[in-house]
């Protein structure tokens, strides 16, 4: 069934709650690759408790979306999406107050635009959540989130819009770190919330037009934000205050992210390729804003 543009922008809920606890953050920070080296003292408070624990901030990504009261379920809708051709387009969350490593979570998401690319090139829907600490009522975090569904396009939707990209500096980037991703990495990170078959089925990856499985990119994501967390925000995740990224390639699992990073005062702006791949640009158009240290 095609989109139905106007059915589509009614979609959302309010009042689902989802909870989470000090496992979830560590198995997250496991998944994106903390905890390598594990004599590294510095990385130890994101993956061990008894060392006052650290929340990666994109662990904002896989907070369920949560349950809806029975009050607020959300309506049915005309048009589905074919999950089976859907890949991350970008991802924004702006970080309210830092992630307590326990919670419970209330979130209110709507969809803000539905851009059509044409029949054959897919569509984007672009959506926002923001969540709230269910006990005091503060925000937490706002995600706004572009999907790409490569199979949904040519309902007649206007093709452009949505948030503009952070443009990179065109100089030579102030410093490279690379990150490894393991063979198995996919299979860790799934554990945080994504089954999605894409990134463990090579029979399923094939038939969607891969090679073979590929890594999640909110899992390339928060590779990203370890390398920003390692360096510039010297592994104190309460100053990233927003953190922005436009997924332009897919990663393979076991292949080494090279991250880019410009600082120019509170704006770090980062890109990554792959190093196994030259020249292939997985990550653009990143923007990270810190807080003063």
């Amino acid at each position: 069934m095609p989109i139905d543009y106007d059915d589509m922008m009614q979609s959302g809920a309010n009042g689902l709650v989802s909870r989470y606890d000090e496992k979830d953050v560590m198995l997250y920070a496991l998944g994106v690759g903390f905890g390598r080296d594990p004599l590294n003292e510095r990385e130890l408070p994101f993956v061990y408790e008894n060392n006052g624990l650290k929340v990666v901030p994109t662990f904002a990504s896989v907070i369920s979306r949560g349950e809806a009261p029975p009050q607020q379920q959300r309506m049915p809708q005309k048009s589905n999406i074919n999950f089976m051709m859907v890949v991350d387009g970008e991802r924004r969350i702006t970080i309210h107050k830092p992630l307590p490593p326990k919670c419970e979570v209330v979130s209110d998401e709507r969809t803000l635009d539905i851009l059509d690319k044409g029949e054959g090139k897919g569509a984007v829907l672009i959506q926002e959540r923001i969540s709230r600490d269910a006990a005091s009522g503060e925000k937490l975090f706002t995600i706004v989130t572009s999907i790409f569904a490569r199979g949904d396009g040519g309902f007649g939707g206007k093709p452009q819009g949505g948030p503009q990209p952070h443009d990179i500096p065109e100089r030579a980037a102030d410093l490279v770190r690379e990150c490894d991703t393991r063979p198995d990495q996919a299979f860790v990170y799934a554990l945080s919330g994504d089954r999605n078959p894409l990134h463990r089925d090579p029979a399923f990856a094939k038939m969607v037009g891969f090679p073979r499985p590929i890594l999640h990119g909110l899992c390339s994501y928060g590779t990203a934000c370890r390398a920003v967390l390692s360096t510039v925000a010297e592994y104190q995740p309460e100053r990233i205050r927003q953190f922005d990224v436009r997924f332009s390639k897919p990663v393979f699992p076991g292949e080494t992210l090279v991250v880019e990073l410009w600082q120019d005062g509170a704006t770090i702006s980062y890109r990554a390729s792959v190093k196994e791949r030259p020249g292939t640009v997985v990550l653009n158009n990143g923007l990270c804003l810190l807080a003063d240290s």
